[in-house]
C-alpha cells in the first residue's frame, strides 16, 4: 500500500488507528475536497467514522449515531477492499463497536462506553495495521 496511495491518505489512516479521529477528520477532509466520483464518496465515509467515534468517546451519543448509520450508507456500496483496505472487516469491527449504542434506546445513554478493545482499526489488504 505504500506507494498506491497518497501521503495524505495514508498519514489519515494512520491518525484514525492511532485514535486521534479529529485529526483523522482535518486530514482527510482536505483529500476528500480535491477527490472525485467513488472516492470522494468513500472518503467522506471515513471522515464520518472517525467524526462518530469522536462523538462517541465524548458521550455525544446522538451525533456519533446519526454519523454512524450516514458513515455506513456511504461505506457500504464498496465491497470487502477498497482504496487499499480491508473495508468489509473494518465494517464489522465498526458495527460491533457500536452495537450496545446503536441497541440502546433511553433518549440519553448513561450504561453505554466507548470500549477500547471495541475500537476499530484500519488494516491494509496486507493485512497490517496502516499506520
Amino acid at each position: 500500500m505504500a506507494g498506491e496511495h497518497s501521503e495524505q491518505y495514508r498519514e489519515g489512516l494512520r491518525l484514525f488507528n492511532e485514535e486521534e479521529f479529529f485529526e483523522c477528520h482535518d486530514v482527510l477532509e482536505e483529500l476528500w475536497s480535491e477527490a472525485t466520483g467513488a472516492e470522494r464518496k468513500f472518503i467522506q465515509g471515513l471522515i464520518q467514522a472517525s467524526i462518530a467515534l469522536f462523538h462517541f468517546g465524548n458521550e455525544n451519543f446522538g451525533g456519533a449515531k446519526k454519523l454512524y448509520i450516514t458513515a455506513r450508507k456511504n461505506l457500504d456500496p464498496y465491497g470487502d477492499q477498497f482504496m487499499g483496505i480491508m473495508l468489509g472487516v473494518f465494517l464489522q469491527d465498526f458495527q460491533r463497536c457500536f452495537q450496545e449504542l446503536l441497541d440502546n434506546t433511553e433518549t440519553y445513554p448513561t450504561t453505554v462506553t466507548l470500549r477500547d478493545e471495541l475500537v476499530p482499526k484500519i488494516r491494509s489488504v496486507s493485512e497490517e495495521v496502516v499506520g
